[in-house]
């Protein structure tokens, strides 16, 4: 009989797709991932061909079981996670209709003006945790309607991006809660899809899939797949998680005990709830957690670890090629608050606390003293600032912790780490894994498989703080500086309209 003590995590990210393979005991065995473009055919638009991740998929499968000296028969459960919100419209045959539309794509502001005046904006936020914004996937499909009418005729099923990958993998249509609640068509209420929401849209619920918990087997592979891949037949495929709810119980986020912040291309600030915890004011955003029955609040900056690369590869980088490590140990040397200079990081427009597409980012208080280390020092410091917004939305509905622990690629600054606990007012940690969304998807699939009883044992097991960065000297003296930094925004926002 095989030992089947191996568990494959798979993320469909939006510049990549990673799968990660973990033993029992949440051992890295092998990773391996595949990256790929994004398309942009037209201003603020954000689009990808779905047969990138499937080509993807089947390259990174097959390397990591040949670097693990593995079978398929091997693998336990596979879980799945990735991007949330874009939109993947299929036909009645299976086939793709269009490319993809991603949750960076900032051309429906029309249409999320159109949901609100369907079901009250207020009643939209009392239904699914948060107003409709230009991310998420119904605003999509009202757009696909509105301006592609022959595409959304032919429309037999919409599907987010991993659950597109799911369907490669298994010809099999679900979803799952944390992500279906990226739609603003699911009630967190019931768990469930809005009737009352979907009647006001005239959206069929047939061409909705159907939702289960994030740790549910829904699903296995396919003869078809496991031909492509290397994976056995009827290897159970569990739910999975949209990649926030993912990373966060890859970081042991399962309880109201601790925070997190993902400092990856977006940053998200994510703290667990017991039950959904409603701004009413749509500031901060609600969603069902991957634990059964859980929910979660999420503030999101679109350009968090984003920014910091825009600008070393796209300002600083010409002709010598600068490195990410000689940047950062220049800023190291400059004073806290860069003299009054200020980053705003809204390089893609903003989602919380401004759920505004046409915010631009800006450098303000630039003068002949600041050089390319003060700048430098800008970046992490609008971006701590950023995330700060999210933090204090979170405790002013009533949601506290004493450390928030910190994951994605920002993690590896010991000088970010220092300058976001000296702004947030609270220790920062790292924890023992920091693999991303893909880890989380591999631990539900150890949940699925039976091998932990619930998702919250399989986290806190598992994932394990190593270090904390304490505030420092340094913490009272970035209050003015964060007060002018939230007082940039309202000055120029009639500024940015002239944009649109």
């Amino acid at each position: 009989m095989v030992d089947k003590t191996c568990f494959l995590g798979i993320d469909i990210a939006t510049g990549s797709t990673k799968a990660l393979l973990i033993n029992q005991h949440g051992d890295v065995l092998a990773k391996e991932t595949a990256s790929y473009s994004l398309s942009s055919p037209h201003s603020l638009w954000s689009e990808q061909d779905p047969t990138w991740w499937t080509d993807a998929i089947d390259q990174v499968i097959s390397a990591v079981l040949i670097k693990a000296s593995i079978t398929g028969e091997q693998i336990a459960a596979i879980g799945l996670t990735g991007q949330m919100h874009g939109l993947v419209m299929l036909n009645s045959a299976g086939d793709v209709i269009r490319p993809a539309i991603l949750w960076n794509d900032q051309r429906t502001e029309k249409q999320c003006d159109e949901i609100h005046a369907c079901t009250g904006r207020q009643r939209q936020v009392e239904i699914t945790g948060k107003p409709a914004l230009t991310g998420f996937t119904a605003p999509k499909m009202l757009w696909v309607r509105e301006n592609e009418p022959q595409n959304w005729a032919a429309m037999k099923m919409m599907l987010l991006p991993k659950d597109y990958v799911r369907f490669y993998l298994t010809n099999e249509y679900a979803t799952d809660v944390s992500d279906a609640s990226g739609t603003s068509l699911f009630d967190l209420g019931t768990r469930s899809y809005s009737t009352e929401i979907l009647a006001a849209l005239e959206i069929d619920i047939a061409t909705l899939p159907p939702i289960f918990e994030s740790a549910q087997v829904c699903s296995v592979i396919s003869q078809k797949a496991a031909e492509r891949t290397g994976l056995m037949a009827g290897t159970p495929v569990v739910a999975g998680a949209g990649d926030q709810a993912a990373e966060a119980i890859g970081c042991g986020i399962v309880d109201s005990s601790c925070m997190s912040a993902v400092i990856g291309t977006s940053g998200v600030v994510f703290a667990a709830t017991e039950k959904p915890v409603i701004d009413h004011d749509g500031r901060m955003h609600a969603y069902a957690h991957a634990t059964p029955g859980g929910c979660h609040m999420m503030g999101v900056m679109m350009s968090a670890g984003g920014s910091l690369r825009w600008y070393v590869e796209e300002v600083m980088s010409h002709g010598d090629k600068l490195h990410y490590k000689s940047l950062l140990e220049e800023a190291e040397r400059i004073t806290p608050g860069c003299e009054g200079l200020i980053f705003l990081p809204y390089l893609t427009g903003e989602r919380t606390p401004y759920a505004d597409p046409l915010a631009r980012a800006a450098f303000i208080g630039l003068t002949l003293r600041h050089g390319r280390a003060a700048m430098t020092r800008a970046v992490l410091e609008g971006v701590a600032f950023g995330l700060c917004q999210s933090l204090d939305l979170i405790r002013e509905l009533g949601i506290s912790a004493e450390t928030l622990r910190i994951s994605g690629g920002g993690v590896q600054s010991d000088l970010w780490l220092q300058i976001m606990a000296d702004v947030f007012g609270i220790p920062v940690a790292r924890v023992n894994v920091n693999e991303g969304a893909a880890f989380g998807a591999a631990l539900l699939a150890m949940v699925g498989s039976g091998h932990f009883d619930d998702v919250v044992a399989a986290s806190t097991s598992i994932v394990k703080e190593t270090t904390r960065t304490q505030p420092g000297a340094n913490k009272g003296c970035y209050a003015p500086f964060y007060q002018r930094y939230k007082q940039a925004y309202p000055a120029l926002k009639s500024f940015f309209r002239g944009y649109a």
